[in-house]
C-alpha cells in the first residue's frame, strides 16, 4: 500500500511547463476551491433562511476533489456521491448556477440539468440520450451517472461501468462501440464516505471488482466521522484502508492498488490520482485511494451541528487542517502567491457565487412567477365572494410555492361548483392546461417513452403449426437465446450458475461454449453486484441479462433495483436509460425461502420497470424478444415448475414478440372472470373443468405483466360480459391481487359493471412451510379456487347453486 503523508516540493518539468504555467495552474486550483467554498457557506444560510428545503455541501474535500479532476478524461465516468460538488465544478457537469437551481428545486432542466428540481443539490448526472431517445456520444463528454441518495449505492453500478471498459478493449470489432468507447481506455472514478464503507454493497462490489479486475479508482473520502458516529465504531480498527489490506495485489494473485493520502496534502493528491489513474487506465486493475485528514467545516449537513457532537479539539483541529487553508499558507510560503493577491481572488469568488446564486434564484421565481400571475388575472375577472380570500390570499404571497398558487385555485373551483359565472370556463380551461404543465414538471418521464419503448414493439405471433417440436419449455427459452445472441453482439448474461452448467434450469446451455466466456459467465453469491453489474453494462451500450437465482433472492438487490435502476429515467426526467433486463424464476417451490411470489413488493419498490410474469416459456420467450428490441429495464419471472413441461417449439423462436402490458383471454367463459398470472394459472386452468361439472362457466383472462397491466382492459371487457370478479394469486393477502383488483375496478371503471362483491384469492399471510402438503394449505388449490369461485355464485344465486359448508 502506498502512503503520502506530507506535503513535499512540486516538481515540474520545465521544458513542458514554464514557471508562470505552473503558477497559474496553482491559483486556477486554489480560485475553484474558493469558489467551491463560498458555494457551501452561501448555500446553507439559503436552506437556513428557508428559500431551500435542505443542503447537503463538499466543503473540506475540495482539494481532493481538484486532484481527482486532472487525471479525469473524456469518456471517464463518474459514479460518486453527494459531496462531490468540486469535482463537478472541475469537470463542469454542473455549474454554480446550476447546482442553486437545485438546491431552489427549479423543475426545470435548463436550469437544474441533472434533475429538474427533482433531486436534491448536489446529486448529478450528464445526459446520455437525447430526447429522440439515442444514446449521445459517451468518448466525448465527462460522463456521471445520476447521483442517488442511498448511503453506498453508487458502488454496485461501477462493476458493469468498469467490465464495459475491458469488453471494448478485448473485443475492437463491436459494432456498436462508437459512441461508448476509445478502444476501453475508460477509467471509472467512484467516491464514498468513509461511514458508507460499513455497507455490505461497498464489501460487495470491492469484492467483485478485484476478480474482474475492473479499472475503477475507489475515493474514500474520510472526515472521520458518519454523521455523528466516529470511525472507531463504525470500521474495524478504526481505519478502512488498513482493514483493505487484503486486498493489496501481491505476488499471491491479483488485487488492487491501495493509495493513502492525506486530504490537505495537495501535492500528495495530485500524485497520487496520477499514479492510481494511470495503473487503472494502463493496467485495467482497481486502485482505492484512501483520503485521510479531511475536515467537515459545517458538519454533515444542515439538518444540525457538527458542534453538538465533535469536542473542541476536534473543531480546532478542523480549522488548522481545512484543506483550502492548508493550500493558502503553502502558496504564501512557496512564494507562488501573495496575500493581497489571493485576498483579491477570495473577493471575486464569493462575488461570482453571490452573482449566481442571485440568478438562479430569480430565474426559479420567474418560473413560479408565470404560474402566480396568470392564476390572480384569470381571479380578478371572477365576481364572485368566493374567490375574494384566495385571490388577496396569492396577492401577498411572500413565500412563492406553486404548491400556495394551486391549492387557492383549486379552492376557487371547489367554491364554485355549481355556480355559472363569467371567466369561470377560462379558470378551468387554465388549469387543465396547467395539469399537463405540472404532470411535465413533476411526474413524466417514470419510463423514457422514446420510440424505443417495449410498448411499441411490433407485434409478432409466434409461427407454431402441426410440424412444430413438441420440447421442454426450457428449450424454447434457449432456442430463444441462442438467437438472440447470434444477432446481436451487445447481448451478454451471468448470474450465478449461468455460465459453465447455463443455469440451474438449463436456460443457457451450452451457450457459453458458442458465445465465449466474455458474454455468458458466473459470479458469486452477491445480488446486488449482479443488480449493478447490468446496470452499469447497459448504460454503456451493452444489452445485459442479470440473472438472480430464485425470485425470494430479488430482496438482496432491492436498493440497487429500487433506488437506482427503477428511478434512473424519473430522476434525470428521461436524460438516462439502462435497459436492463433482469431474469428470474418463481412460484410454487415448497419451502418458506423459495416459495417465490412476493409480487406486492415488487410492484411497490420496482416502479419504472417493466414486470411481466409469463404464463410458459414460450410466453417468456416472446417477452425476451420485446424487451431486447426496447429500451426500458424490466423483470421477467419466470415460473420455476415450467421447465420441463412441453410446449411446441416455435419456428421463429427469435423473432415473435409477446407485448408487453397486454393480458390474454385464455378461455370463453359467462359466469365469472377470473385474473390470474403465472403458475397460479394453470391451477385455475384445472380449476375451470371441476367448475363446469357444477354447472359454472369461468373466463379466464392471463395478466402476463403485472407493470403495466392491461392497458387494452381486456379484464373490463369480460367483466362486461360475467358481471363477477375472483383473482387469484400467491402472493401475500393485500398484495398483487389487491393491486389488480384496483386496475380492474378504479382504472379501468370496472366497478360499476358488477353483480356481485369481488373477491381476491391469495396465498396465506405467511410464508409456506417445507414440502407438498405445506404448499397445499398455503397457496391457492384447485379445490380453494374452485370453492372461492363457487362462493361467489351462492352469493348472487343461492337457489341454484346453494352452499357447499352449511
Amino acid at each position: 500500500m502506498s502512503e503520502t503523508n506530507t506535503t513535499r516540493p512540486v516538481q515540474f518539468n520545465s521544458a513542458k511547463m514554464s514557471y508562470e504555467e505552473f503558477r497559474e495552474l496553482l491559483i486556477a486550483d486554489y480560485k475553484l476551491a474558493v469558489q467551491s467554498r463560498f458555494v457551501s457557506l452561501l448555500g446553507r444560510k439559503e436552506v437556513l433562511t428557508g428559500k431551500a428545503k435542505f443542503g447537503i455541501f463538499g466543503d473540506g474535500k475540495e482539494l481532493a476533489q481538484i486532484a481527482l479532476a486532472k487525471v479525469f478524461k473524456p469518456g471517464d465516468w463518474r459514479s460518486g456521491y453527494y459531496r462531490d460538488q468540486t469535482l463537478a465544478f472541475a469537470l463542469n457537469i454542473s455549474t454554480v448556477y446550476h447546482f442553486f437551481s437545485q438546491l431552489y428545486a427549479n423543475p426545470t432542466i435548463e436550469a437544474d440539468t441533472s434533475s429538474a428540481g427533482r433531486q436534491m443539490v448536489a446529486h448529478f448526472a450528464m445526459p446520455l440520450v437525447d430526447e429522440e431517445g439515442e444514446w449521445i456520444d459517451q468518448t466525448q463528454q465527462y460522463n456521471t451517472v445520476s447521483d442517488i441518495s442511498t448511503t453506498g449505492g453508487q458502488m454496485a453500478r461501477i462493476l458493469g461501468l468498469g467490465l464495459a471498459s475491458k469488453l471494448y478493449k478485448d473485443n475492437p470489432n463491436l459494432s456498436h462501440k462508437k459512441k461508448f468507447s476509445k478502444d476501453g481506455e475508460e477509467v471509472v472514478f467512484c467516491t464514498i464516505g468513509n461511514a458508507a464503507t460499513s455497507e455490505g454493497v461497498f464489501w460487495e462490489t470491492v469484492n467483485a471488482a478485484g476478480v474482474k479486475q475492473i479499472p475503477v479508482v475507489i475515493s474514500i473520502w474520510d472526515d472521520g466521522y458518519g454523521i455523528s458516529v466516529p470511525n472507531e465504531v463504525q470500521t474495524t480498527k478504526g481505519d478502512i484502508s488498513s482493514v483493505l489490506r487484503g486486498f493489496q495485489r501481491d505476488e499471491a494473485g491479483a488485487g488492487y492498488e491501495i493509495f493513502r493520502v492525506k486530504g490537505w496534502d495537495y501535492a500528495g493528491l495530485c500524485e497520487v490520482y496520477e499514479k492510481a489513474a494511470e495503473f487503472a487506465r494502463t493496467q485495467h486493475q482497481p486502485c482505492i485511494v484512501h483520503v485521510t485528514d479531511i475536515t467537515q467545516p459545517q458538519g454533515h449537513s444542515t439538518s444540525g451541528s457538527h458542534e453538538r457532537y465533535k469536542d473542541q479539539d476536534r473543531l480546532n483541529w478542523e480549522t488548522e487542517f481545512d484543506c483550502n487553508q492548508r493550500m493558502r499558507d503553502w502558496l504564501l510560503e512557496s512564494g507562488l502567491a501573495s496575500d493581497e493577491e489571493l485576498k483579491e481572488i477570495e473577493s471575486e469568488m464569493k462575488d461570482f457565487v453571490r452573482q449566481e446564486q442571485k440568478r438562479a434564484w430569480s430565474d426559479y421565481r420567474k418560473t413560479l412567477q408565470v404560474d402566480l400571475d396568470e392564476g390572480i388575472a384569470l381571479l380578478e375577472k371572477l365576481n364572485h365572494h368566493a374567490v375574494e380570500l384566495p385571490l388577496k390570499t396569492l396577492l401577498s404571497l411572500s413565500d412563492l410555492s406553486l404548491k400556495e398558487v394551486y391549492v387557492n385555485i383549486r379552492r376557487v373551483i371547489r367554491d364554485l361548483r355549481g355556480i355559472e359565472l363569467e371567466g369561470k370556463a377560462e379558470l378551468l380551461a387554465w388549469y387543465q392546461e396547467k395539469q399537463k404543465v405540472n404532470h411535465s414538471r413533476f411526474n413524466d418521464k417514470l419510463f423514457t417513452d422514446t420510440k424505443y419503448s417495449p410498448l411499441k414493439v411490433e407485434k409478432i405471433d409466434a409461427a407454431i403449426d402441426d410440424n412444430s417440436p413438441i420440447v421442454d419449455g426450457r428449450e424454447v427459452l434457449n432456442a430463444c437465446f441462442r438467437a438472440n445472441f447470434e444477432r446481436d453482439a451487445r447481448l451478454i448474461a451471468f448470474g450465478e450458475d449461468v455460465g459453465k452448467i447455463g443455469d440451474v434450469n438449463q436456460g443457457f446451455a451450452g451457450l457459453q461454449d458458442e458465445f465465449g466466456a466474455q458474454r455468458i459467465f458466473d459470479t458469486g453469491i452477491r445480488e446486488s453486484a449482479i443488480i449493478g453489474k447490468g446496470l452499469g453494462l447497459a448504460i454503456r451500450g451493452f444489452r445485459p441479462i442479470a440473472e438472480i437465482q430464485y425470485l425470494d433472492y430479488l430482496i438482496y438487490a432491492m436498493p440497487v433495483l429500487s433506488d437506482d435502476l427503477a428511478s434512473l429515467s424519473y430522476r434525470t426526467k428521461g436524460r438516462q436509460r439502462a435497459p436492463l433486463i433482469v431474469r428470474t424464476r418463481g412460484h410454487r417451490l415448497e419451502g418458506i425461502w423459495h416459495s417465490g411470489s412476493p409480487m406486492s413488493v415488487l410492484l411497490g419498490g420496482l416502479r419504472g420497470m417493466h414486470i411481466c410474469v409469463p404464463r410458459n416459456m414460450t410466453q417468456a420467450a416472446g417477452m425476451y424478444n420485446t424487451l431486447l428490441n426496447a429500451d426500458e429495464p424490466a423483470l421477467v419471472v419466470e415460473c420455476l415448475n415450467g421447465y420441463r413441461l412441453k410446449e411446441k417449439m416455435p419456428h421463429n423462436v427469435g423473432e415473435f414478440t409477446v407485448p408487453i402490458g397486454k393480458a390474454e383471454l385464455l378461455r370463453e367463459g359467462s359466469d365469472i372472470t377470473v385474473v390470474s398470472y403465472g403458475s397460479t394459472l394453470r391451477i385455475v386452468q384445472e380449476a375451470a373443468l371441476e367448475l363446469e361439472k357444477l354447472g359454472i362457466s369461468i373466463e379466464i383472462v392471463d395478466a402476463q405483466c403485472l407493470s403495466p397491466f392491461d392497458q387494452d382492459h381486456l379484464c373490463k371487457a369480460s367483466l362486461e360480459k360475467t358481471n363477477r370478479l375472483l383473482i387469484v394469486d400467491e402472493d401475500f393477502p393485500g398484495g398483487a391481487s389487491s393491486y389488480i383488483l384496483h386496475e380492474i375496478l378504479e382504472v379501468q371503471g370496472g366497478y360499476y359493471l358488477l353483480d356481485s362483491q369481488p373477491r381476491t384469492l391469495t396465498a396465506k399471510a405467511h410464508r409456506p412451510p417445507y414440502g407438498s402438503d405445506g404448499d397445499y394449505f398455503t397457496k391457492p388449490a384447485v379445490d380453494d379456487v374452485v370453492e372461492a369461485t363457487y362462493k361467489i355464485m351462492t352469493d348472487s344465486r343461492p337457489n341454484e347453486y346453494p352452499p357447499l359448508f352449511s
